[in-house]
């Protein structure tokens, strides 16, 4: 998929979601896309700022400050222990018994695999998946 930012005659300005820059061009040249705001067929691709490269690129807001980081992922991760449960690897299984009430619906974390992600996905299953550091064993 790709998206292009579309100007109409007006000024309208949107987005158009397209298989790529082909699918683009036929339906360009059928009068399909118009605008959403006025309907009006007359549209162009418009400059986008994601495709506009600087000449020097500014760091991130924040960046370098380590601290702020580290308190962020503290914060993130008290977060996850206060308000999910930790299913470790048994992820995927007890997602699937909430989407089809077998379980009581709650929030959930865990591990999965690419495989048992397949499956969520082809289920209709919706989750969020982003990395999360380890906690080092307590000696305890």
């Amino acid at each position: 998929m790709i998206v292009f930012d579309l100007q109409c005659g007006q000024g309208h300005r949107f987005e158009g979601w397209f298989e790529d820059s082909r699918g683009y061009e036929d339906q360009q040249a059928k009068s399909l896309i118009s605008c959403p705001v006025c309907e009006s067929t007359e549209v162009t691709k418009a400059l986008s700022t994601f495709g506009i490269k600087s000449s020097s690129p500014k760091p991130p807001a924040g960046a370098g400050n380590s601290e702020q980081v580290t308190a962020l992922r503290r914060q993130f991760s008290e977060f996850l222990d206060t308000h999910f449960d930790d299913v470790g690897c048994d992820f995927a299984k007890e997602a699937l018994k909430i989407h089809y009430g077998a379980a009581e619906p709650r929030n959930i974390r865990g591990k999965s695999t690419s495989d048992e992600e397949k499956v969520l996905k082809e289920e209709g299953v919706e989750y969020l998946k982003f990395p999360v550091e380890s906690k080092p064993e307590s000696d305890s």
